[in-house]
């Protein structure tokens, strides 16, 4: 198997990124934003689709926690969308849900190039820390439109903590499974022959 990773860098005048993304990986994080619930989310992330990451951010926090979220989610995305290269040999569709104590996400992805997003649901309260809660569908829609992939989420529970959290993990497993390699292809995974 080819080496599936990639580092990516975003400056703008608002936010200094650089991500650091292994697919086929361990779990590892090594992650820094300047936001905690953040930071703990990618460190679930990357657990939980034994995805290895690094992330530095210097953001502007001393405007609120948008432009971090963003960005961080548009090098994310970039990072697989590069890491993939042509898709040879993925799986590409895969769905799941994922409790978290009274909280359930559920997402569907296609690793498809065709970039779409649909989100069905509410958190529950309006921030958790300094994590304001609607960045999470923020981040899922950021790298979705980022990495190529058609993506529907949704999220139900009655703390917004656990929303999120079920969430952000639910989204890793789903993109562990859609992007493993499926022995039995040797093609890209598609009638067209690119994606």
């Amino acid at each position: 198997m080819t080496d599936r990773s990639a580092t990516v860098a975003r400056e703008t005048s608002e936010t200094d990124v650089e991500v650091t993304l292994a697919v086929d990986g361990a779990g590892e994080a090594d992650v820094e934003t300047g936001i905690g619930f953040f930071d703990h989310m990618l460190a679930s992330f990357a657990k939980h689709g034994l995805f290895d990451l690094a992330v530095a951010c210097d953001g502007d926090l001393h405007v609120d926690d948008h432009h971090t979220v963003e960005d961080v989610a548009i090098a994310i995305g970039r990072a697989f969308d590069e890491a993939l290269g042509d898709r040879r040999g993925i799986v590409r569709f895969a769905d799941r849900r994922v409790p978290l104590d009274e909280a359930v996400a559920s997402t569907v992805v296609d690793v498809s190039g065709r970039p779409l997003f649909r989100f069905e649901g509410a958190f529950s309260q309006e921030r958790v820390g300094e994590f304001t809660s609607h960045m999470a569908e923020h981040f899922a829609r950021s790298l979705a439109t980022n990495a190529g992939l058609t993506l529907h989420a949704t999220v139900e529970g009655e703390n917004a903590h656990h929303e999120i959290e079920a969430l952000f993990k639910c989204l890793a497993r789903t993109l562990d499974d859609a992007t493993r390699i499926d022995e039995r292809r040797s093609d890209t995974p598609s009638t067209k022959g690119a994606l």
